[in-house]
């Protein structure tokens, strides 16, 4: 596809032109491969964005990983930037130094920066941001950068840095369009981020066989747990240990649901890794999980009627929220708001959702990639037959407005299944 070019007469003055003109480069939205940023980066004299570099993939629980990590170095006195994706309510939230988002005008620069180098190159959305990132981490001299996955691993964008240390987080059923529809499959494509002689760590409580066998054949060193670490929840606290080290009565992770435990125990292996180069003490550790924040993975907001944000969009997110969610009854009813995009399996989604709904609210994303709430009906006939306590709506705004005005005292509103959800519902509440 040739690329597109800015006109003589386009202005791209603002942080808001260059996202709109980059969403207009591209037909699809998402185009693995790494040959466009590996180019556009050597024409950029692109350095490497830190001292050390950690790259996470996975299906669900990187950006819990990701947040867990910043947390814990910032506050062992390092200077840490962190690529996420997608954001929720501002670009900005992509592209962290030291845990603030970087300016609109220094994303600026760098997009001008990519674009005076590309050339010919055509590149998306994400390639544009990630490359920004590398850009900026590299400009800012950091002790550690962490570069989240978008999507998959083996081709994605930020795989054109070599990481000093790849985890891997819980691999499930998602993407199935470009990762393959089974779990070997899409756990072989997120092992793409392990490098030869650069050691791995894995967090999935089920490692599966095509990671192993990928670690195998470069070879790597991969830490597995259940193998090389270990941990075990006590309640309100929790152990943790590898090899001769031992570390207990660590609080838990400032991020409801037990699974975060799981998460934080892949975090900690990470950390142990790099201890000799980047030392951080039980005490740095112990405030990190006290006060690592990630809006929009059970996100509780407290009010007469509580509301329940998270951004679980596929069925084994879905499954450990509403796992949580049964950890937490109360006596009046929990209204549930759906929406989804339409290539995800809105089927399994609902099946699992039916033992926690009282009410459903279904809502049309808009947009290309968003089900309408029609679809979703269909879905939820299909999946559970004739349901009284159903309502649609047009746009998640006005799903939220119709439920917050039939929810009484001492219910709950959950909504869940898209970040687009997650970040208009916040939007209702400002």
């Amino acid at each position: 596809m040739a690329a597109k070019r800015p006109s003589s007469e386009a202005h791209l003055d603002s942080l808001a032109d260059w996202l709109a003109w980059q969403e207009s480069l591209h037909v699809v939205d998402i185009e693995l491969g790494l040959d466009r940023c590996r180019l556009v980066a050597t024409k950029m004299g692109l350095k490497s964005p830190a001292k050390t570099v950690v790259t996470v993939a996975g299906t669900n629980g990187k950006g819990s990983s990701v947040a867990m990590l910043d947390a814990i170095w910032r506050e062992a006195g390092f200077s840490v930037g962190a690529y996420t994706s997608p954001h929720l309510l501002v670009y900005n939230e992509r592209i962290c130094v030291n845990g603030a988002p970087v300016p609109d005008a220094d994303i600026c620069v760098a997009f001008q920066r990519i674009e005076t180098a590309r050339g010919a190159t055509p590149l998306t959305y994400f390639e544009f941001g990630t490359l920004a990132a590398l850009w900026l981490f590299s400009e800012a001299t950091l002790d550690i950068a962490i570069l989240e996955v978008g999507l998959g691993g083996r081709l994605d964008a930020v795989n054109i840095v070599d990481a000093d240390i790849a985890l891997i987080t819980a691999i499930g059923i998602d993407h199935v369009e470009f990762l393959g529809d089974t779990r070997e499959l899409i756990a072989m494509e997120k092992a793409g981020i392990m490098h030869a002689g650069k050691p791995a760590v894995c967090s999935d409580t089920d490692l599966p066989v095509s990671i192993k066998q990928v670690a195998r054949d470069l070879p790597t060193r991969l830490e597995v747990l259940g193998g090389s670490y270990r941990y075990a929840d006590e309640g309100a606290y929790w152990s943790w240990w590898s090899g001769e080290t031992l570390k207990t009565t660590l609080p838990k992770p400032n991020l409801e649901g037990d699974y975060q435990v799981c998460n934080a125990a892949g975090v900690l292996k990470v950390i142990d890794l790099l201890q000799d180069t980047h030392s951080v003490n039980d005490e740095a550790i112990a405030r990190g999980l006290r006060n690592v924040r990630l809006p929009g993975r059970f996100q509780r907001i407290p009010g007469v009627v509580e509301v329940i944000l998270d951004v679980a969009h596929n069925a084994q997110a879905v499954e450990m929220f509403v796992r949580t969610l049964a950890e937490l009854p109360i006596p009046g009813r929990t209204h549930v708001l759906l929406g989804m995009l339409r290539v995800k399996d809105r089927d399994a989604v609902i099946r699992l959702l039916e033992p926690v709904a009282d009410t459903w609210h279904l809502a049309t994303i808009v947009g290309r990639r968003g089900a309408t709430c029609d679809e979703l009906q269909v879905s939820l006939k299909r999946t559970l037959g004739i349901h009284r306590n159903v309502r649609t709506y047009d746009s998640v705004a006005s799903a939220y407005h119709g439920v917050a005005a039939m929810a009484e005292p001492g219910e709950r509103i959950v909504a869940l299944g898209s970040f687009l959800v997650v970040s208009d519902v916040m939007l209702s509440l400002a």
